[in-house]
């Protein structure tokens, strides 16, 4: 039996940053009621941008409690997501149901909070970030696998690059040092060599990093170990989706640069190539699905005109002149929206 107790309320949303775009609506429903227990369920609409985590709080005003819940998990204040929903894209719902105890009447709550912002009614615009002032030091994270760190000279060049426009302002980060090329630069970057995407983001190894080194923009090179490993687009961008999630978590101003990786014709991996073409493929739709005015994504195209029997050494890793192409191409993404002193 369905009964007709049913609350809909327009619900203040944010990130895991208080920059984000926020509101909702929240749909409680009393489903079924028995003598002392009933069961609901509670559906939560994403109006503002998208979020990775969420916490839904609310009090019950005649003393009901939870007993068993799905698609959530229990807290003492109400409800957070469960490992699998803990993504909501904009316009979209996470749903959740519980069954629960109370004694006298079974009054719906009135108000809710998500990730702690009161229910108010409408999708509040973040503040406008304050531009950096000319000169003002940017600090750029260089994270991938062997093509950003092992030796990575693509980097040194770029900073030199850099240094030659007179872009000292441009400061990269990192846990790891530099490597020779050559030159002295500012080498410290996350290029893990033999890394896949989807190990540092299900081994959450990405917070550490960003916490050590605070970034304010990310150039990422990343997925092409998952390839080698025949490992889908899905669940390549997947792992790029909570990636994003994480530096946006560290910084919601985060500025996004993602490469659609360099072409690979390694001897002993005949599909690699193609299974490359369909990832660069996929990621234009994707970067523009999470993009925002306070975070943008944007992609940089590593792909078009670099060729693996002239560009690379051994079908995947650049050579000198690849190395050229790739500094090339991150330079015009980089220093787009870094005012000049």
């Amino acid at each position: 039996m369905k009964l007709a107790a049913l609350v809909m309320v327009a619900a203040g949303l944010v990130a895991p940053s208080p920059s984000a775009a926020a509101g909702c609506q929240v749909t409680y429903s009393v489903t079924s009621q028995w003598p002392g227990g009933f069961g609901a369920t509670v559906a939560v609409t994403n109006l503002g941008d998208p979020i990775t985590g969420w916490a839904l709080a609310f009090a019950f005003p005649s003393g009901q409690r939870i007993t068993q819940i799905w698609n959530a998990v229990a807290t003492d204040t109400g409800a957070r997501n469960a490992a699998w929903n803990a993504s909501i894209p904009t316009n979209g719902t996470a749903s959740f149901g519980f069954n629960g105890s109370f004694t006298g009447v079974n009054t719906s709550p009135a108000s809710f909070t998500l990730n702690g912002v009161v229910c108010d009614g409408g999708v509040t615009d973040p503040p406008p970030d304050p531009d950096p002032e000319p000169g003002d030091t940017v600090r750029v994270m260089p994270l991938g696998d062997s093509i950003t760190g092992s030796p990575g000279c693509w980097r040194a060049l770029l900073w030199q690059q850099l240094q030659q426009a007179g872009r000292t302002e441009v400061d990269f980060v990192g846990t790891l040092p530099a490597q020779g090329c050559g030159f002295t630069h500012d080498g410290d970057n996350e290029g893990h060599g033999g890394f896949l995407a989807v190990n540092i983001a299900n081994q959450n190894l990405l917070p550490g990093w960003l916490a050590a080194t605070d970034p304010d923009v990310v150039m990422m090179h990343l997925g092409t170990n998952d390839v080698w490993n025949n490992l889908s687009p899905q669940t390549i961008l997947a792992a790029f989706t909570k990636l994003v999630g994480q530096m946006r978590a560290a910084n919601p101003a985060m500025r996004i640069l993602v490469a659609q990786i360099i072409p690979m014709n390694p001897a002993n991996c005949a599909d690699c190539g193609q299974r490359a073409v369909a990832l660069n493929a996929a990621i234009p739709a994707w970067a523009a699905s999470l993009s925002t005015a306070a975070s943008p994504v944007t992609v940089v195209d590593q792909w078009t005109g670099f060729s693996t029997a002239t560009d690379t050494y051994d079908g995947v890793h650049p050579n000198d002149s690849g190395n050229r192409k790739i500094a090339a191409r991150w330079y015009p993404a980089l220093v787009t929206g870094i005012p000049t002193a």
